[in-house]
Order: structure tokens, then C-alpha cells, then sequence
């Protein structure tokens, strides 16, 4: 029972306490003496409306009614600063002592207003405003330093920020604001803790600030800081200054949640593709923020969810746009998700970029490439693409103004080698040129890749330069201009047997199980509106040589190509027998057959060429014995009878002309 009185006592003399103290807080001195000390750091007039009331819990202190605070002279957009109230904390120690001791100040629902004058004065820029005595010898560009002042506890609660650049007309704004900063030494360290929603997207952040003052005067000092957006975290551990902004430091940045940065930053969700950090981005090394605004990275590692690069990457603003410079290395990218495969095979079926139903009309977006201009260099040892794996891979990539530089210096693919340059112009519409070598090519996959062609086996170079314009896929391939070459090695054509065609003069060696191996194949070739024409096609295989000519129309995906045997069973072959291969229709699915009609037309082309030939000879011989005129090596018949007239004239007017004076 004792302890209970005790118990009750003591209760009674705390509430005893808390009352008395409330009659001893100055609420007016306390809130006077906190006008006076903001007005004094800021130069800026602090207006308190309403009764001052005192508070006991969860500190001693007063609590305001509604604070404004000016703002610049040259802003016409209202209060620098309003709020619903201020809580102000004391030391209560100090306070049975005599004095009164601020040690917390909390602003109640704030709505801050912060600004950039077209001319670059910053409303928030308060040195300038405070009162300093400067003496008349000082010089006008020194900058004037902040008014020191510590403070146990800032608070802000439910506050709101908006930022305004009348330079260049961006907002920002922030809602549900809350703020936690503790300045124990004006001079020494600082902590704040800032949690607030941008652009719908909340994030915190938590900061240690090296030297306070010398940070508010716009000097680099140390600072840590560490930023949470939704799964993503941020660190940041160096130096740092805001007059001018510049900075050194330690980077690590883990983007496990990309589309919430996407969303802080009021910039829509790309949708990344798997291997280029749709489920992850994660950025390390040393950084540096230069006053012109330039930033760098060195040492740097870069993880996009299953594919570790490392380098060097350089970021400049410019006038027109951005230019990104990088270094890259990597051992294997896996990017798969470039092309939606889920699977890498250098002969991965039929599904290329030439389907049977045609080119694709989707218009093709390339507005990308006038976003930022670039120069990066990659090298990996292999690149996984779905339909087809690439090993070792340099290329170099410069985009100027929306022109598109590739440079492929060397990329193993299909068993071969692929060298050139590709250029995509996207400055007026779309445009391309493609200058490329391949040598030592797998034909098969590549085929079937980008034509959809399963039929031709084997190995070949193949060289091309082509020109394409146009803002769809299909409208590129109709547009295709240009020339090449091919040469390829030993192989065989698959679904047909043209030596025992043939040979056989039988159109049915067509089909599964039916084959042409060959030893060369040889063509150059021209291409203009989107058909590919060549006329000087060289065939040769154990049992065949064959010569060829025809059209490829690229647009149509159609071709309409004839083979001629030279020689079958290693016998020469005449032209009575010489039939041709017609090879036409939808190159997917060509229709073959033996060409005896026009065989039938060139051996009636050539009796018609017999029979002139020998008509000819038989004028040209009369012609000589009336006229005694011998053609000569290499001329017509019509310019032997030309050059015979032309003897006879002369003849008739010589002989005229001796009868004229000789008749004188």
C-alpha cells in the first residue's frame, strides 16, 4: 500500500509539474524569438497569425497558427513558404533556468514554393538576402557566407513542394512531404531523412551532409546518401557542392523495380526487353558530375538482369541533344528478348524475317535515334540473339542527329564471318545502307533466317552494298537498290536432282530424298526497285555445269530464275538437248520444271539465225560478182552494199566526166 501512495505521488507531482510548466513557457517570447531567428537566416519577413499556444507533449513548447514567409523580391508567384502552424520545441532545463532554448522546430503541413528566375537567381539562394556586414573594400563577386545556427530536430509533416524554372517553364511538384534533419553543428555533420511522393511515385531518401554550412554556401563537401524508389535502392557516397553543381563518388545503384524510376521521373515505362533491364538494372563505379554538367563513369559495372557489362561511360548535354560515349566489354549477352525467342539456334526453323503472308507494314519507329547522340564501342565473345547465337562481336555504334553509324569490325555468326557497315537515317523519314561482307557463311541458317529458304546447304561469301528507303519493312524491300556478289563452295541444293532431270529429261527429280550436290556456285548481281537481277550465274557439279540468269523480285518474295546445262555426265552438251530449268513462283514454295518450250523457241531463234546468216552470204556473193566488192572483216551487209553504191556513183561520175572533156 506504501509503495501505491508512492506510486500515486509522484503522478500527481509530474501533472503538478507539467501544469506549472505550462504557465512558465513564454509562448509570445518563444515565438518571437523564433520569427526573429528564421527573418534572420533568410532576410526574408515571417508572419504568424493566430493565438500561440503552448505544448507539452511530445515536447515542451508552443504551437503557432498559420506562418507565411516571404519570398524574393522578383517573384510574382506568392509566399516563398505557407503553413498550417509551427511547433516549436524548448529546452526545459534551460527554460527553470531562466532562458529559452529552441531545439525543434516543425513545420504542419507546409506548401513550399521554390524557383529559378529566367535570369538563374534562385529564390532558395537565402546568403544574399541575410544580413552581413560587408565592408566597402570587399568585392562585389565574393559570395556571401550563410549565417551559422544549430538545431536539435527540423520537422516537416504532410508538406507540400512545388519547384518552378521560369527559364525553361518545367514543374515539379511534391506531395506528402516529410522531413527529418538534425543540424548539432552549423560547421559539422547533418543528417536528413526526406520521404515524398513525386509524379504518383513515393521514394525516401536518407542523407548525411559532411560539413552543413559549407555545404549551404555551395561548396563540395562529403555526403552519403542512400534513396529508396519503390524495390529500387540508390547509394552515393563521395563529395558534393551546389555552387556549382559538381560532385565525386561512389556509385551503386540497384534498379530491381525499373518501371517505378520510370515513373518518378514522369518518363513512361519502355517495357524493356528481357537482357536489357526489364526485371533488373544494376549500375557501380566511380562518378563524377563536373560544373558543366557533364558526368562520367569509371570502373564501371553494369548488370541488365542476366547480362554483366563493364567500361566507361561519359554523358554531355548539348544544345541540340545529349551524347552518351561508352566503353563496353562483356563475355556473353544473352538477348533473347530482342527478338522473343526463348531459345538460341543458328537454325531455328522458318519463323525469319520473311514470312510467307509477306514484309511486315508495321511502320517502323526509329524516333529513338534523335533522342541522343552516341559513340560506344562493344566487344562480347558471344551475343545470344533466339534465332541465332553470334560469337566473339566488335562494333563500334555513332548516332549524330538521328543517323545511325554501325560498324561491324567483326561478328562471328553462322559459321562465318560478317564485316561492313550499316547506317540507318532516320533525320527525314527512313532510310538505309547496308555494305556488308560475309565470308565462310553457313547457307542454310542464314537463309532461312532472312528469306525463309531451308533448300541451299552448304558454305560461301557473299558481298553486298544496297540502298532502302521507306517507313515500313515492306516499303524497305520494294525500295531495294544496289549490287553484290556471291561465291559458294561445295553443297547441294535440297527437293530437286537437276542432273537427273536432265539427263533423264524427266521433270519429276523433285521432292523429298531429291538432291543436287555441287562443287560452285558463282553470280554478281544488280538490284533496282526491290528485284535482283543476274545474268552470269555459274553452275558446276560433278555431273552438271549449267549457266543461269533470271529475277528475284525482293517485294514480291518471288523469283523467276532458268538454268541451262552446259555439260551433264561430263559430256558437253548441244544446244539440241541444252533444256532449260525453269525455277518460278513464291521463293517459299518454287514451282521446277523443264523448259522444253523455250527450248523449242531458241531452236527455232537459231534456224531463223541460219537462215539469215545463209541469205546474207548469198547477196554478199552476188553483190561481189556484179560489183567486184569484197566485204570486208566485220561488216554488215547493209554496209557492203552502202560502200558498193557509193563505188558505182563514182565510177558513173568519172566515166561522165571523161566524156565531158574528152568531148571538148
Amino acid at each position: 500500500m506504501r509503495w501505491l501512495f508512492r506510486i500515486v505521488g509522484t503522478l500527481l507531482f509530474l501533472a503538478l509539474l507539467a501544469i506549472a510548466a505550462l504557465f512558465l513557457i513564454p509562448t509570445e517570447t518563444v515565438a518571437r524569438l523564433a520569427s526573429s531567428q528564421i527573418e534572420r537566416l533568410t532576410g526574408r519577413s515571417l508572419t504568424i497569425e493566430g493565438s500561440v499556444r503552448p505544448k507539452i507533449w511530445p515536447e515542451l513548447g508552443v504551437r503557432t497558427g498559420p506562418v507565411t514567409l516571404a519570398n524574393a523580391d522578383w517573384s510574382e508567384a506568392g509566399p516563398m513558404l505557407t503553413a498550417e502552424g509551427l511547433s516549436i520545441s524548448i529546452d526545459m532545463s534551460a527554460l527553470i533556468g531562466g532562458t529559452v532554448r529552441i531545439t525543434g522546430i516543425e513545420l504542419i503541413r507546409p506548401e513550399l514554393l521554390l524557383e529559378t528566375a529566367a535570369d538563374g537567381r534562385a529564390n532558395w539562394d537565402l546568403s544574399a538576402a541575410a544580413p552581413t556586414e560587408v565592408s566597402a573594400d570587399t568585392p562585389t563577386s565574393t559570395p556571401v557566407a550563410s549565417t551559422p545556427f544549430t538545431i536539435d530536430r527540423a520537422r516537416i509533416e504532410g508538406g507540400r513542394l512545388r519547384y518552378i524554372d521560369h527559364a525553361t517553364g518545367q514543374e515539379v511538384a511534391l506531395s506528402d512531404v516529410a522531413l527529418d534533419a538534425a543540424i548539432p553543428d552549423f560547421d559539422g555533420p547533418a543528417q536528413i531523412d526526406l520521404a515524398a511522393t513525386m509524379n504518383g511515385q513515393a521514394f525516401q531518401t536518407k542523407g548525411t551532409i559532411g560539413a552543413f554550412g559549407a555545404f549551404l554556401d555551395g561548396k563540395v563537401v562529403p555526403v552519403a546518401l542512400k534513396a529508396t524508389i519503390g524495390g529500387s535502392n540508390i547509394g552515393f557516397d563521395g563529395r558534393f557542392g551546389t555552387a556549382p553543381v559538381s560532385g565525386e563518388g561512389q556509385l551503386v545503384a540497384a534498379l530491381d523495380d525499373p518501371p517505378a524510376v520510370f515513373a518518378l521521373l514522369a518518363q513512361p515505362d519502355p517495357e524493356l526487353p528481357q537482357g536489357l533491364g526489364r526485371d533488373r538494372i544494376a549500375i557501380s563505379g566511380a562518378a563524377t558530375l563536373t560544373p558543366k554538367g557533364t558526368a562520367h563513369l569509371r570502373d564501371g559495372k553494369m548488370q541488365l538482369d542476366g547480362n554483366a557489362l563493364s567500361g566507361a561511360f561519359d554523358y554531355v548535354p548539348g544544345k541540340d541533344r545529349p551524347k552518351l560515349t561508352a566503353q563496353l566489354s562483356a563475355a556473353a549477352l544473352d538477348l533473347r528478348g530482342l527478338t522473343g525467342t526463348t531459345g538460341g539456334s543458328a537454325g531455328a526453323g522458318g519463323n525469319g524475317g520473311a514470312p510467307s503472308s509477306g514484309w511486315s507494314r508495321d511502320t517502323i519507329d526509329a524516333s529513338a535515334l534523335g533522342v541522343v547522340d552516341a559513340a560506344v564501342s562493344l566487344a562480347a565473345e558471344s551475343v545470344d540473339l533466339g534465332t541465332i547465337t553470334l560469337g566473339r562481336t566488335r562494333l563500334g555504334i555513332a548516332i549524330d542527329a538521328a543517323r545511325a553509324v554501325t560498324d561491324l569490325k567483326e561478328v562471328q555468326a553462322y559459321g562465318g564471318t560478317i564485316s561492313g557497315q550499316v547506317i540507318v537515317n532516320a533525320r527525314n523519314g527512313l532510310s538505309t545502307r547496308t555494305d556488308l561482307s560475309l565470308k565462310g557463311m553457313a547457307l542454310q541458317p542464314l537463309l532461312v533466317q532472312f528469306a525463309d529458304f531451308d533448300r541451299l546447304l552448304g558454305t560461301g561469301d557473299l558481298r553486298f552494298n544496297l540502298l532502302a528507303s521507306g517507313n515500313t519493312l515492306d516499303a524497305l524491300m520494294r525500295s531495294l537498290s544496289g549490287e553484290g556478289t556471291m561465291a559458294l563452295g561445295q553443297g547441294e541444293i535440297k527437293g530437286l536432282d537437276l542432273a537427273g532431270m536432265i539427263m533423264n529429261m524427266d521433270p519429276n527429280y523433285v521432292g523429298a530424298g531429291s538432291k543436287t550436290v555441287y562443287d560452285r556456285i558463282t553470280a554478281s548481281f544488280t538490284v533496282a526497285n526491290g528485284v535482283l537481277s543476274n545474268g552470269d550465274l555459274a553452275f558446276s557439279a560433278p555431273l552438271l555445269t549449267a549457266s543461269g540468269s533470271g529475277a528475284v523480285n525482293i517485294g514480291e518474295q518471288t523469283l523467276d530464275y532458268t538454268l541451262i546445262p552446259l555439260s551433264a555426265g561430263g559430256k558437253d552438251l548441244n544446244s539440241d538437248v541444252q533444256v532449260p530449268l525453269r525455277i518460278s513462283g513464291p521463293w517459299a514454295a518454287p514451282s521446277i520444271r523443264l523448259d522444253l518450250a523455250a527450248l523449242a523457241e531458241r531452236k527455232l531463234r537459231e534456224e531463223r539465225e541460219k537462215l539469215r546468216a545463209r541469205a546474207e552470204e548469198e547477196i554478199t556473193q552476188k553483190l561481189q560478182e556484179e560489183t567486184g566488192i569484197t566485204p570486208l572483216e566485220g561488216e554488215s551487209l547493209e554496209d557492203t552494199a552502202r560502200r558498193a553504191a557509193q563505188k558505182a556513183l563514182q565510177d558513173e561520175a568519172a566515166r561522165q566526166l571523161n566524156k565531158l572533156l574528152g568531148g571538148n
